[in-house]
């Protein structure tokens, strides 16, 4: 059985930011607020002293995100805020059909290129926060029968705390769907683990593969962090990985990133901000100077997201997108990273055999609003689930 990726637990202990100054209250904000770079500020230092990163809502690439998928501006930022501080932030949203249902229902707001949906949290603050999360959610339901939330991990510190604001009351809640996906989380060094992950055979013709794309010309791994991320190189990075994953068959799919401006301006955006915030992590492979695959990740300690790879499929038969990852377990000696998260689809036909371990992710609807409406809620959970919504798993 594949392990399980072990994440930190909370600590029960640890200070509680605006404890016994101010109660801690729930706001909607607009992306307009956070114009204002004191605002801005604020937010990036809550994700440096979240209980969980994500990288998916932060600033860098929050902002760009919403302006790309939301002109409108129908998506909010419910904030929790105690003493001037901001303790918390999920961009949330109303919508009228659920999978395809006339089922009215607040969720939380991700995108197609946005893997965790996970609220940031600043540690001390995750029960609070469910709470007052839940008791806005009744009192502003509007024709709202439930909570959705989707692309959240199954385990951890921020689902325990939500089972914890769940129990001993009589809201009804259910998990609707669980599936795993790849993570790389062991204290084993690069070569041990991909000599427990793959076959002798298959890393024998690892090495063959490197040799013969050896003999094509000159053959290079580049590793770029922060101190080599200024924005001239980036922004050259970015253009090479584009027209890279453009030539193969996502391009020819219409699902490359650069097949909709919107997803071309928002990786660019999300990079170049990554960048400036300490987070972005580069790594490719050059033959002759050419990208032959390209890999961005997201460092946002003790965590790191593998956010895009890229490889040139004309050079498929030496697997330059699996020789890349090869060059990725590097990532498994550094200290201030505890596990990576693939942010691929489960069961994926690459990464699922080269990375070991899993991550459970879920969508949970829970109910909210009055006696009445959750009622209703309970039955429609039991009929999509098969049974009582009696919590989540």
């Amino acid at each position: 059985m594949a392990a399980s990726a072990a994440l930190p637990r909370s600590d029960a202990s640890a200070p509680v930011p605006g404890d016994g100054v101010v109660a801690p209250q729930i706001r909607l904000l607009g992306t307009a607020h956070f114009a204002d770079p004191d605002h801005c500020a604020q937010w990036d230092a809550l994700a440096g002293k979240a209980l969980e990163p994500n990288p998916f809502f932060e600033s860098w690439f929050l902002l760009p995100s919403l302006r790309a998928f939301d002109p409108a501006g129908k998506v909010q930022l419910l904030c929790m805020e105690a003493g001037g501080e901001l303790l918390a932030l999920l961009p949330v949203t109303r919508a009228a059909r659920y999978y395809g249902h006339p089922l009215p229902h607040l969720h939380n707001w991700v995108h197609a290129n946005c893997f965790l949906g996970t609220p940031l949290v600043a540690r001390g603050m995750e029960t609070a926060f469910w709470q007052a999360l839940l008791a806005w959610c009744d009192g502003h339901a509007g024709t709202a029968l439930f909570l959705h939330l989707s692309h959240m991990p199954a385990d951890g510190p921020l689902h325990d705390a939500l089972v914890q604001a769940l129990a001993g009351t009589r809201r009804p809640a259910a998990t609707v769907m669980r599936e795993e996906r790849a993570v790389l989380a062991s204290t084993l060094s690069p070569d041990d683990y991909l000599e427990q992950s793959l076959t002798g055979k298959k890393r024998k013709e690892l090495r063959r593969q490197h040799r013969r794309l050896g003999e094509e010309g000159v053959l290079s791994v580049e590793r770029a962090d922060n101190a080599a991320n200024d924005p001239a190189s980036v922004a050259a990075w970015i253009d090479e990985f584009l027209d890279l994953e453009q030539r193969g068959w996502k391009g020819q799919a219409g699902s490359a990133l650069a097949s909709d401006p919107r997803t071309a301006d928002i990786f660019r955006a999300a990079l170049l901000g990554a960048a400036a915030h300490g987070r972005l992590d580069r790594l490719a492979i050059r033959l002759d100077g050419r990208p032959l695959a390209m890999l961005a990740s997201f460092i946002t300690p003790p965590a790191a997201f593998s956010f895009k790879t890229a490889f040139d499929e004309d050079y498929a038969r030496f697997s330059p997108g699996v020789l890349l990852q090869r060059e990725n377990l590097e990532l498994l000696t550094r200290d201030d990273i505890a596990y990576c998260d693939s942010c691929a689809a489960a069961d994926h036909p690459m990464i699922d055999h080269f990375w070991r371990e899993r991550r459970s992710m879920a969508r949970h609807n829970i109910g909210i609003g009055g006696a009445f409406r959750r009622r209703l809620f309970a039955m429609l959970a039991a009929r999509e689930t098969g049974a009582p919504a009696r919590g989540l798993s």
